[in-house]
């Protein structure tokens, strides 16, 4: 028996770029495009008679843009939404992961190209992602307040007290290379003065370490569908001289990445960058891979791009990043696994734990999807598994306070 066809509500003020989307996802036989509006009002209007799975949305519309559009949505008719916006191109990039933080899921560049088939890898990624967020979990502002009402719990939660999910047996270090050379020793990460930056809202308060060496000396984290909100949800709660470095993988559309790192670090009190070639990782500091390109650690332990080729489909692939770390740190990396599709991630979540490291999987309930965590937690490779609101407590109680 078939399944039924996905719905899907287009909220577009571009006729153009209304025809290009209708012929890309007319040719997919999973998606039926059940209507179309020129602006967020009409949008809202069709919404109950329509009834879509999914809906995609443009930044920029009259009488009600995008933004107001998606807070609207999630009040009133929680669905999932992708954003399809042309603002890759222009300086409002900011703009566009406001809406995610309101509740949209993913974002995608505007097609331009009225010749575009849908064999075309854009048309091909544009319907592959319509399919993962007719199927992912929808965070509406109840849910949202409800959760960050309450206080950040210290208490960890393992795979063995989480139902379904078994107790993962202490890994033994291995001394054998991941990829390349063996591990050199971990480079002094000194802590530079907090850069101060204009906010509208409040950053953490600045901490004091109760010991100056801490034992971890790298945090890295994976994420993808669902990733910006959640890398958000962790890196607000950390302070500006947060004593080790993040490096942060997200699988985010072509041209989106600088408006990710943007938001984030006018965001955060921690300063948000996109790693260079031959820097060496700095205390405070939270690094990206540039788009398309794989990061790693050379045996100095300075950043580095490969142009090896995609992993599990992904370039740069939070493996490969993963294992970079893993090989360099050992014992001294912190793993961090977020929402996403696929298994990226596991194998080198995997190599984390292997090494010693302590490593950490967002639990089924707060991911917008559940794949990757689930992934490294069927290898046993997550050492604990918690709601993202309870990550960045366990992060300063790690790594801050040493109280765990």
């Amino acid at each position: 028996m078939n399944k039924k066809p996905i719905r899907v509500l287009l909220v577009e003020d571009s006729p153009v770029a209304t025809l290009i989307l209708k012929r890309l996802l007319d040719a997919a036989p999973e998606i039926e495009i059940v209507g179309t509006a020129r602006t967020g009002v009409e949008g809202l209007e069709l919404i109950p008679k329509l009834r879509p799975d999914v809906i995609c949305t443009d930044l920029h519309m009259p009488k009600m843009d995008g933004l107001e559009f998606t807070r609207e949505v999630m009040a009133n008719f929680p669905r999932p939404i992708l954003v399809i916006s042309s603002s890759v191109q222009a300086e409002d990039t900011h703009n566009v992961f406001k809406l995610l933080k309101a509740g949209a899921v993913d974002v995608f560049p505007k097609p331009r190209d009225r010749m575009l088939c849908q064999g075309d890898p854009l048309a091909q990624e544009l319907i592959t992602k319509i399919k993962v967020l007719s199927g992912v979990a929808v965070f509406t502002l109840r849910r949202r307040h409800e959760t960050n009402s309450e206080p950040p719990r210290s208490k960890l939660t393992s795979p063995k007290s989480s139902p379904g999910l078994n107790p993962v047996k202490p890994r033994t270090p291995v001394s054998s290379p991941l990829r390349k050379t063996p591990p050199a020793p971990s480079p002094h990460l000194g802590t530079p003065p907090p850069r101060p930056r204009p906010s509208l809202e409040p950053k953490p308060e600045v901490v004091e370490s109760q010991r100056a060496t801490p034992y971890i000396r790298m945090v890295a984290i994976g994420a993808s569908t669902g990733g910006p909100q959640a890398l958000h949800a962790i890196l607000t709660q950390l302070p500006a001289n947060f004593p080790v470095p993040v490096v942060c993988v997200q699988h985010i559309s072509h041209g989106f990445l600088q408006g990710l790192v943007d938001w984030l670090n006018s965001e955060c009190a921690l300063t948000v960058t996109i790693a260079q070639m031959g820097q060496r990782p700095q205390a405070g500091q939270v690094y990206f891979p540039p788009e398309g390109k794989h990061l790693e650690l050379d045996r100095s332990g300075q950043f580095w791009y490969s142009s090896a080729p995609p992993l599990s489909g992904h370039r740069p692939s939070v493996t490969v990043t993963f294992e970079a770390v893993a090989k360099f740190y050992g014992r001294s990396a912190l793993g961090i696994l977020l929402t996403g599709m696929g298994r990226d991630g596991a194998d080198g979540m995997d190599a984390i734990a292997r090494n010693g490291g302590i490593t950490i999987a967002q639990n089924e309930a707060t991911c917008v999807v559940f794949g990757m965590p689930k992934e490294a937690i069927a290898l046993g490779a997550a050492r604990y598994v918690l709601p993202i609101n309870d990550i960045a407590p366990i992060l300063l109680d790690k790594i801050v306070f040493h109280r765990l």
